[in-house]
């Protein structure tokens, strides 16, 4: 009875001769990836579902055609009755189906399938068929207020110049659904005030739609604030239109003790903060001149250091003990250098020769295989994850399979060798048999850049083993559309504890830069002073944007990405350490180091292993994303900071700052005053100055015992553990 009510509905909808012309690339397949047929909880997954696969997301519509017409023996189709196909009858669940209901017997996709079977099931041409650029209006969504409901329109172009509607087929994402929420028709909801982006996807082609709802309250009125460079200029034009007041200027102390870390890791000592805040000059000027003599100090050389050797992954499980102290002294001399940041990248890509003569090959000794190697190029240096593209078309980006093993190409003629000294290797070029081959068949890929862009030659990419040396050259080009852009982006957010574009090494059309103008901005300006990392820093520093305080106003409360007001972050493992023991007065015993090495100076995480760095987010440089380095607070740290070894031993030192001072004979005021501006960097409030002159005055204990006491409560409290 249901095959005859079927074959009733197909007769009477889908009459032959007025049937329409439908194929698999132009038609079906956008049908089958609507319906979710594709997607990796059906049979899109790796291992496809039920004994069937298709690509994932329709990525290969080869593929999925194929195994249409030939699995089974072609048991999906029935072409004279394609009615009765099983790619019919099973979303429509007139024969069971684990994937539930799909479409209606009655739909247009049904419709379009149907006549698909009945035509003879054609595949198309790609070079017609295949979607050229999506267009979506309104191009930008402007609310005034939560509450508001739009609709998009989404319009593919086809190679062939012909258009279509693919409004109801295209899928549309919003990258935070609780400020910008999508309905079923295409139509999208402010759900609170904030910023959002939607991603359009339609067959492979990706665009974005940023979403923005202002703060509906009534009496917002922009305040000038001041402007100390072009950072300013374009954080106050967006905040201005999104109706978000700026906060005002950090305290001299606040300034000092953030600059200090941000630049150096390392806190102000007592002395510093007391000089710095008597000092009359001119705040700006002031502030300029001790960004100028942070930047100049050794501690920058230790901090920077350190950043970088956990993106290069320094660690002497991969390089040995004289690989690790090679390569960290490498990159120190090149920070010490001021080295410009192109050459330093461009040595390290086309690095060859002794591991132990040329430390900059250590970069390869890590990864080793040309994929892996390739992936960590793009990301560290392009800000790129290519990851995702090995096994199929990146999801969320125009990476294909096929960009991913062209660019992993250029790593094929990499070959590393045993050198003569112990823990020693020699990377070289191999001069045969280095082909890279596509793993669905087997095809040589050629090596091909993932965009265009000039290498110092217009000639074409090189197939042999220089190879390399054309992608360290690409790579490092001012018409790099990336590198200059992730760089300037990674440093960001060293200062700000967020990117512009956020994760900063996740850079795609999906993840957008929150100010698109700034980024442009500080790009240029880091071309224009010849990949400059310390001009960069100079700029970042210098702006009104990064002395912000932390205190918010009734407009910026609620903002965390537009940088209108400071926002506190944890101390790194090894500034927490290096600030425990400014505190303190007591140098904590790293093993396999002199006595006076700080934390931020270790080589790479094997040395000075003490557990404390560990706990607290050292990261282990087994992977060059930045998410290994946490900034998490968790039961394990405060157990730690309570009843740790390393916060007792230091509070209590017998040579600490607590017990010079009694020996000193300061009064209790002025050690009290002493303990505020070791642990917080500025002195205590009038509240706080009485409550600390009253414990040490207490006599419950002697007093050595109350002062560490305080001291440990100093220590174990947010403006110790925290930059603000």
């Amino acid at each position: 009875m249901r095959f005859s009510i079927t074959l009733l509905v197909a007769t009477s909808l889908f009459g032959a001769a007025e049937a329409p012309k439908v194929n698999f690339v132009r038609d079906v397949a956008p049908v089958l990836n609507k319906a979710g047929c594709m997607s990796g909880t059906c049979h899109g997954a790796a291992k496809g579902k039920d004994g069937f696969k298709l690509s994932l997301r329709g990525y290969d519509p080869q593929f999925d055609y194929e195994a249409l017409l030939y699995d089974l023996g072609g048991r999906r189709f029935n072409r004279a009755d394609p009615g009765r196909s099983l790619m019919l009858t099973k979303p429509t669940q007139q024969v069971a189906h684990g994937g539930g209901m799909r479409f209606e017997i009655n739909s247009d996709y049904y419709k379009i399938i149907y006549n698909w079977i009945a035509q003879g099931v054609p595949y198309g041409d790609p070079a017609k068929d295949s979607v050229k650029s999506l267009d979506v209006e309104p191009k930008e969504i402007f609310m005034e207020k939560p509450g508001g409901t739009t609709t998009v329109k989404i319009v593919a172009t086809f190679n062939d110049g012909g258009t279509r509607d693919v409004t109801r087929e295209a899928n549309i994402d919003s990258n935070i659904p609780d400020v910008a929420a999508v309905g079923d028709k295409a139509d999208i909801k402010g759900a609170r005030m904030g910023e959002a982006t939607l991603l359009v996807r339609y067959q492979g082609k990706f665009t974005s739609v940023p979403v923005t709802i202002l703060n509906p309250a009534p009496g917002f009125a922009w305040k000038q604030v001041p402007q100390n460079n072009y950072i300013d200029q374009l954080i106050d034009a967006k905040l201005q239109r999104l109706k978000i007041q700026p906060s005002g200027l950090v305290d001299d102390a606040g300034f000092l003790r953030r600059a200090s870390l941000d630049l150096t890791g390392q806190l102000p000592d007592p002395n510093e903060v007391r000089a710095f805040v008597a000092d009359t000059t001119p705040a700006k000027l002031k502030r300029s001149r001790l960004i100028e003599k942070l930047i100049a100090s050794p501690a920058f050389i230790d901090h920077w250091t350190l950043k970088w050797g956990d993106l290069l992954q320094a660690n002497r499980k991969y390089l040995g003990e004289k690989g690790v102290y090679e390569f960290d002294e490498w990159i120190r001399e090149s920070f010490t250098a001021n080295k410009p940041y192109d050459k330093m990248v461009r040595e390290i890509l086309s690095s060859s020769g002794s591991s132990n003569q040329n430390p900059a090959a250590n970069f390869f000794r890590v990864t080793r295989d040309p994929k892996p190697t390739m992936e960590k190029t793009t990301q560290v240096f392009l800000g790129v994850r290519m990851v995702c593209a090995q096994c199929h078309d990146h999801p969320f980006e125009r990476w294909t399979q096929n960009q991913y093993y062209e660019m992993s190409a250029f790593y094929s003629a990499l070959g590393i060798r045993p050198g003569y000294e112990v823990g020693e290797e020699i990377i070289y070029n191999q001069r045969a048999d280095f082909d890279m081959k596509h793993p669905k068949d087997g095809r040589v890929m050629k090596p091909a850049f993932i965009v265009p862009a000039s290498y110092g030659s217009s000639g074409p990419v090189p197939t042999d083993s220089h190879r390399r040396m054309a992608l360290a050259e690409w790579v490092t080009s001012r018409d790099n559309p990336f590198f200059a852009k992730s760089t300037v982006n990674r440093v960001w957010s060293y200062f700000f504890g967020r990117g512009i574009i956020d994760p900063v090494d996740d850079i795609r059309a999906s993840n957008p830069p929150s100010n698109p103008a700034l980024l442009d901005a500080l790009t240029k300006d880091f071309l224009d002073h010849n990949f400059d990392l310390r001009q960069l820093m100079r700029t970042i520093t210098n702006s009104r944007t990064y002395q912000a305080g932390m205190t918010t106003n009734e407009w910026n409360a609620g903002d965390a990405d537009n940088f209108s007001h400071a926002i506190p972050r944890r101390l790194a493992a090894e500034e927490l350490l290096d600030a425990l023991t400014l505190a303190t007065g007591v140098r904590p015993n790293l093993p396999e180091v002199p006595p006076d090495t700080r934390a931020e100076q270790l080589p790479d995480p094997h040395v000075g292993k003490d557990g404390f760095l560990d706990l607290f987010g050292r990261p282990s440089r087994e992977s060059s994303c930045e998410c290994e380095r946490r900034s998490d607070i968790s039961l394990p740290q405060a157990l730690n900071l309570v009843n740790g070894q390393t916060i007792s031993d230091a509070v209590a030192g017998g040579n600490g700052r607590v017990a010079k001072a009694i020996l000193s004979g300061k009064s209790d005021r002025d050690l009290v005053e002493e303990l505020y501006l070791a642990s917080f960097s500025r002195t205590p409030t009038a509240a706080e100055a009485e409550l600390g002159l009253k414990y040490l005055s207490s006599g419950s204990r002697g007093r050595a015992a109350l002062a560490q006491d305080l001291l440990w409560a100093l220590v174990n409290s947010k403006p110790f553990l925290y930059n603000y």
